[in-house]
């Protein structure tokens, strides 16, 4: 398993098949790292490898993968860790594919690095839905585990700020305005969530916010998830980056 260092942060991922470049932003919040794909209803990693180069990662602090926190720290900063990646595996151009947490990194990455996103996947996006606390306790749980590995590299006097700088607010999917997602460009196929974390209202607003966009409603079983997946695969093949 190869690892990707920058500095002081370490970036595990790995690598399957061959062809152009796929990134997965695997689900679990926080703690998003590649095994949670198997959970998946659609598994993206057996489903593009034979097909594309998927590139999946663990988010910086989950799973194989670490780095410093620091009190400005934002979605922001993963953001710059994804592309770090993908520049450093030679990838320019590349379509990305989120569960999730996926789903605001994601539009992260179509704000911030429009040029190198041909496509994007969003699968069931966290978002806003009286789910405030909920949110607040996840990135608790999430704090304190890594709190009880080293409590001075992960202090509180970091993570609150951090906190505070990307999930304490009221914006639809936390890390940008709806104004700044409507503005937003690029082939987009959604697929929507139904449950706490991951309302269907989410999907449903990131729908209207982009209406270019193809959407499934539901993909989670037989016999939606049949032609969920023919069309995940068919919208990436159309639409995936030539490899640079």
């Amino acid at each position: 398993m190869p690892d990707f260092i920058r500095g002081d942060i370490r970036l595990a991922y790995e690598i399957h098949g061959s062809g152009q470049p796929v990134l997965l932003i695997a689900p679990g919040g926080l703690r998003s790292e590649r095994g949670m794909w198997r959970n998946s209803p659609l598994d993206p990693v057996a489903l593009l490898s034979p097909h594309f180069q998927v590139v999946a990662m663990d988010q910086r602090n989950a799973g194989a993968s670490s780095g410093p926190i620091e009190a400005d720290h934002t979605w922001d900063t993963y953001t710059e860790d994804q592309l770090a990646l993908m520049s450093h595996l030679g990838h320019e151009k590349f379509a990305v594919v989120g569960m999730c947490i996926g789903g605001p990194y994601i539009l992260n990455l179509l704000k911030i690095a429009p040029e190198r996103v041909t496509a994007s996947v969003v699968m069931q996006t966290i978002g806003r839905d009286n789910n405030y606390q909920e949110f607040l306790d996840m990135f608790n749980g999430w704090s304190e585990s890594l709190q009880a590995l080293d409590p001075q590299r992960f202090s509180g006097h970091l993570l609150e700020p951090m906190r505070a700088r990307m999930l304490e607010n009221d914006l639809t999917f936390m890390c940008m305005t709806e104004v700044d997602v409507h503005a937003l460009s690029g082939p987009m196929l959604i697929l929507d969530g139904n449950d706490t974390y991951h309302p269907a209202s989410s999907s449903e607003r990131l729908a209207a916010l982009q209406p270019q966009a193809q959407r499934i409603d539901r993909w989670k079983q037989e016999p939606d998830l049949q032609l969920a997946t023919e069309v995940f695969q068919t919208f990436l093949q159309q639409h995936s980056a030539v490899a640079s």
